[in-house]
């Protein structure tokens, strides 16, 4: 995921460490940071492997001249960029998250292209409502895993499952109506 954010920021503009991780930080707070220990060795990897490259700005503060190593993107890192938007077999229990970012950035992608995620996305909420909702029924269907479990405990399961069933019914809401914006968008009409 953090390559896809870092790659996303500067395929808009190029950035310095402290801008990238504080983007970063933005997106996954409040409860998660990433660490200069943490980015600083990933933006040398993204460099190695030439999806990235950096440079040297130079600032005027009050203090002296101070430098700072900013970062852009590289040809083959557009296609990277492109390559993991386009990308939804990686990582499916980690899909939400992952579409979440791509939708800040599914303007850099074509029409069709967008389609494509915000169609899959769809897919992937039905599938997690009708997945959820069978086994909330399994649950409370099958004698025998009444037998084991006390009706408290599987009522609590059964409640949780129906609040996780709510969710992504919410979450699938909210994909169809980009789908909706999409299309209109395509269409040429105005979208509120």
């Amino acid at each position: 995921m953090y390559e896809l954010i870092i790659l996303s920021l500067l395929m808009r503009w190029n950035a310095h460490g402290y801008l990238i991780a504080s983007v970063i930080n933005d997106i996954i707070g409040p409860y998660a940071k990433m660490s200069n220990g943490r980015l600083y060795p990933l933006l040398a990897k993204l460099e190695e492997q030439g999806l990235i490259e950096a440079f040297v700005e130079s600032e005027r503060a009050s203090h002296g001249d101070r430098q700072h190593r900013s970062y852009a993107i590289t040809e083959a890192g557009r296609k990277r960029f492109h390559d993991l938007m386009l990308d939804t077999t990686s990582n499916p229990g980690d899909y939400q998250k992952l579409f979440l970012q791509k939708v800040t950035v599914l303007e850099l992608l074509n029409p069709a292209e967008r389609l494509y995620l915000i169609d899959h996305y769809i897919n992937y909420c039905q599938a997690h409502v009708l997945h959820l909702t069978a086994e909330a029924e399994h649950l409370v269907s099958d004698v025998n895993d009444r037998e084991y479990m006390k009706a408290s405990q599987l009522e609590a399961i059964v409640n949780v499952m129906h609040h996780m069933i709510e969710q992504w019914r919410l979450e699938l809401e909210w994909a169809r109506n980009l789908r909706k914006k999409e299309v209109l968008q395509a269409e040429g009409q105005e979208v509120l």
